[in-house]
């Protein structure tokens, strides 16, 4: 093995990490764009962590598996704390509050490495090019994976360590297969993914396993290569000219991280085979200048604050990019203080000694850490829950929503009343079971039940997210009666099969999967929307043939339907909308005409489906002229086209009035 194998400190590495991050700084600052650096990140990190194991594995050495997630974690948490303090106080200042339950759920994720899959749940766009409106804590996404690859990276050299000594295996060559496995299935289960539901993939920590494994196969093979001079200065300037490449050759937002991801790393890779040439002429040497490296020292606080500074700036400005100018400054300032931070936190924590020599103290540290970040959270959550609670004990005066639109109402609302339900909290305003909801992130799909048995009625809610609301109402109806409600909806998913209706090949297969398991269950009655509101431009609105074949198929098989025309749906987030026009919500509602037909839709089929009732409620959200944003004080719709559960529960009179008109079922 060369002396060059053998070094310690590899200072090209340390700048191929600067360079990844300033990669990294400058497409989310001035590209809106996805530019490979953290796909770098992930191959170098289990470079390091591959070889710091493999040669104690090697040499006889305990893996002191708690030591090293304890000294870890000591090292990681302080800065995260910092961020998340930071950004936990500028959320305060500058977002506003309907944004407020978003952070608060991906500050608790950010601080406990599940960021990815937070987000994940949430199907966030991490390709949007407006950053104004993305999350300040978005970005912890690829260290919540790092987090939990590096507890589970070690215990898989644990168990390859316990292998090698019982069946006296050669521990390199087993963790070649072991990680080389790992590569090939996560490779094809990203590359599947990736084209199956991307925005998902992005954050799905099993389809970046294999950025990782490459990263520890490159530490493995590492030391037994041998390559000339030439080759190695050729194949160092190849990586980095790859690397730089990479966001503006390829349109990462569509394609990553299946294959395309393999662009990135692979890059590192040559860099890091490349290593030391002792030319001037060698990659090396342009990444082993001092600034870089310096720079390298910074890269995890630069990382971490770039991005926040960068949304807050934005939402601050009213902005949706930075600009050249304003991005130099964004720049300049995440760089200075990523620096600061380093040299007055993460450099005296990490080289602390007194904490170094006992475990307790770093263990405490760790815990006080979290702390920092989750009393003042937590009672922050409670503060505004409490809040909303008082708001919710006049609103039968202050916020009578949609009885505000019957005949006789007379308003008898305090002056200056506040709105229900409140911004911090209408982002969470879905309907309530009352047992957990079994749901798929992936797929984006909601299993809900009221755990009523020997119910005297039994009714299955199915269809899309906008179906999904009618729940309010419904287990309302349910729990004066004793009915059994089961839910069973898909986002982005009305009831059909026509893929070229608009409806996705994941959606057509979802709904023949629910169309077999409804027609075994055999329900009394199945609630559904009708028309679709999500028309294509020009259409304000469309009844699918393919969803009347649906529905034909149910009262074939003696399975009654009630069908609800949709909801309105807005072109911008509702609560967003309203906290910009504070003093005039009627400029956040739409013209009726832009959003329904004038005539309904649904009378020209109702003769070919006698077992089916539709019932239309579109009064209880439009005028004649106008679908409001808010009615009688009640914010209608938790984002642009989700109604929000305290308004349908506003409804919930007129709701069982024509529920019972239609189904002739006895209700109390």
């Amino acid at each position: 093995m060369s002396q060059a194998r053998q070094r310690k400190f590899l200072p090209e590495v340390q700048g191929l990490r600067a360079l990844a991050v300033l990669m990294v700084v400058s497409y989310h600052v001035w590209f809106g764009r996805i530019s490979g650096g953290v796909d770098v990140f992930l191959l170098v990190s289990a470079f390091l962590l591959t070889g710091q194991f493999t040669r104690k594995l090697e040499s006889g050495k305990a893996l002191e598996l708690l030591k090293y997630w304890v000294h870890l974690f000591k090292r990681l948490l302080p800065m995260v704390v910092v961020t998340l303090l930071a950004v936990l106080g500028a959320t305060y200042v500058f977002l506003p509050e309907s944004r407020w339950s978003s952070i608060f759920g991906q500050a608790w994720a950010s601080l406990f490495y599940y960021q990815n899959w937070f987000l994940a749940s949430e199907a966030v766009d991490y390709y949007a090019t407006d950053h104004s409106v993305a999350s300040p804590l978005q970005h912890f996404w690829s260290l919540s994976i790092q987090g939990q690859i590096f507890i589970l990276w070690p215990l898989v050299f644990a168990v390859a360590g316990l292998i090698a000594r019982t069946f006296r295996l050669k521990i390199r060559l087993l963790l070649i297969y072991i990680f080389g496995a790992i590569l090939a299935s996560s490779l094809t289960f990203s590359i599947i993914t990736t084209h199956t539901n991307q925005t998902f993939a992005y954050f799905d920590t099993r389809a970046r396993l294999w950025e990782f494994a490459l990263g520890s196969l490159l530490g493995l093979v590492l030391p037994y290569l041998r390559l000339g001079r030439s080759a190695r200065i050729l194949l160092g300037w190849l990586g980095v000219v790859a690397m730089l490449a990479c966001g503006i050759v390829l349109q990462v937002g569509q394609q990553f991280p299946g294959y395309m991801a393999l662009w990135p790393t692979l890059a590192a890779a040559f860099i890091i085979v490349a290593g030391f040439t002792d030319s001037k002429f060698g990659a090396d040497r342009f990444l082993s200048v001092k600034p870089l490296v310096k720079l390298g020292d910074s890269s995890y606080a630069l990382y971490l604050f770039h991005w926040p500074i960068l949304v807050i700036f934005l939402v601050a400005s009213g902005r949706d990019h930075a600009g050249p100018k304003a991005g130099l400054v964004i720049v300049l300032v995440s760089i200075l203080a990523a620096w600061a931070l380093t040299k007055w936190i993460d450099t005296p924590l990490r080289r602390n000694k007194w904490i170094e020599q006992n475990r307790r103290r770093a263990l405490t540290l760790i815990v006080a850490c979290a702390t920092l970040v989750a009393l003042p959270l937590a009672g922050w959550q409670v503060h505004i829950n409490n809040a909303n609670n008082a708001l919710l004990a006049s609103a039968s005066t202050n916020n009578p929503g949609a009885a505000s639109l019957w005949p006789g109402y007379v308003d008898k609302a305090d002056p200056g009343a506040e709105v229900l339900p409140s911004f911090s909290a209408v982002d969470a305003d879905w309907p309530q079971f009352p047992e957990p909801c079994k749901s798929d992130s992936a797929e984006l799909t909601n299993r809900c039940s009221n755990g009523t048995t020997n119910a005297s009625k039994s009714v299955v809610v199915l269809g899309s997210s906008h179906a999904h609301v009618l729940n309010t109402p419904i287990l309302a109806m349910a729990a004066k009666n004793n009915w059994s409600v089961t839910s069973i909806s898909k986002g982005y998913c009305p009831l059909g099969t026509d893929t070229s209706a608009g409806i996705s090949q994941s959606c057509a297969d979802f709904n023949k999967a629910t169309m077999g398991e409804v027609l075994e269950m055999k329900p009394d009655l199945v609630v559904t929307t009708s028309s679709r509101t999500d028309a294509a431009p020009g259409v304000a609105e469309r009844l699918d043939p393919s969803w009347v074949e649906e529905v034909k198929v149910l009262n074939t098989a003696g399975i009654k339907v009630l069908a609800i025309r949709d909801t309105p749906r807005f072109t911008q987030s509702v609560p967003a909308c309203l906290e910009r026009n504070t003093a005039d919500s009627a400029a956040c509602g739409v013209p009726r005409a832009d959003l329904f037909a004038a005539t309904s839709l649904t009378d020209s089929v109702a003769k070919d489906l006698p077992d089916t009732t539709f019932i239309d409620m579109t009064d209880n959200f439009c005028n004649e002229s106008s679908c409001p944003a808010v009615i009688g004080n009640v914010i209608v719709y938790k984002d642009g086209n989700h109604v929000t559960a305290t308004y349908m529960k506003t409804l919930e009179p007129v709701f069982e009035r024509d529920f019972k008109a239609a189904t002739g079922w006895p209700m109390q």
